[in-house]
């Protein structure tokens, strides 16, 4: 099922035998959904694209700023002003034919979010505020599809698996409950974030995204990985189900 260019293209997937051959080719039959464009969205869809995921949708609303560009490494100088949805499409076109790109030039919501969920395979959340963080989750425990969500401020940064609508794994509001985001919160423009910690969390949250399409090694569902730049060290936890949860407990 794989062209000569495609098994060139991925020869050094196919190699390692946990991804292989039938690896690829469920890569390239899988369907990500990635919510929002910006310092996790960019190397996630990056490296995504490059993995041969054979379709990637987009969700953002914003445009390319200058003070983007210290961290958001799709987008240049030449990009300020454009629709980041409208630059990551360029990028896909650029960096592999085999992928099939949508941008959708809006905000995910629990209105619009089912259809944007359909056909989805596993949804990465790159999102800044925990109103769509949740919105987001809730979604995909209804619609029983796996969520990988990233997050970073400053020199931080976590990042975590999750299949609540089964019986022993959490969801992502097991983890931060209702929260809700102030008034008057630290967003990175006030108070900072280092570049480079978005390309490592973006990353990571494209390697677990292919976990999901193509599972190796351990099963990361429900395990949150807390990475702390200024030690530098890295440590990680099992997250327990919350019975009392709003979204994933039993009724």
């Amino acid at each position: 099922m794989l062209t000569d260019a495609q098994l060139d293209r991925y020869a050094r997937h196919i190699v390692l035998k946990e991804v292989g051959g039938a690896g690829q080719v469920r890569l390239l039959q899988s369907h990500v959904l990635l919510i929002g464009a910006g310092g996790i969205g960019c190397p996630a869809l990056q490296y995504l694209a490059a993995a041969g995921v054979g379709r990637i949708s987009v969700v953002d609303d914003d445009v390319v700023s200058h003070s983007n560009l210290q961290r958001q490494t799709l987008f240049g100088t030449g990009d300020v002003g454009r629709a980041k949805v409208d630059v990551a499409g360029d990028f896909v076109a650029r960096i592999n034919p085999d992928v099939r790109f949508t941008g959708h030039r809006l905000r995910i919501s629990r209105e619009n979010g089912a259809a944007l969920l359909a056909s989805v395979d596993v949804v990465v959340d790159g999102s800044d505020n925990f109103a769509t963080r949740l919105a987001v989750n809730d979604l995909c425990v209804a619609a029983r599809v796996p969520l990988v969500t990233s997050a970073i401020g400053q020199f931080h940064g976590q990042i975590g698996t999750w299949r609540g609508w089964e019986a022993d794994k959490p969801c992502y509001r097991c983890f931060v409950g209702d929260a809700h985001d102030p008034d008057e919160c630290d967003s990175c423009a006030d108070v900072g974030v280092l570049g480079a910690m978005a390309g490592m969390m973006g990353s990571w949250a494209a390697m677990e995204a292919v976990r999901v399409l193509h599972p190796f090694g351990e099963d990361a569902a429900g395990k949150l990985h807390i990475v702390d730049g200024l030690k530098p060290e890295m440590r990680a936890m099992r997250m327990p189900k919350d019975p009392g949860c709003g979204t994933c407990a039993p009724i």
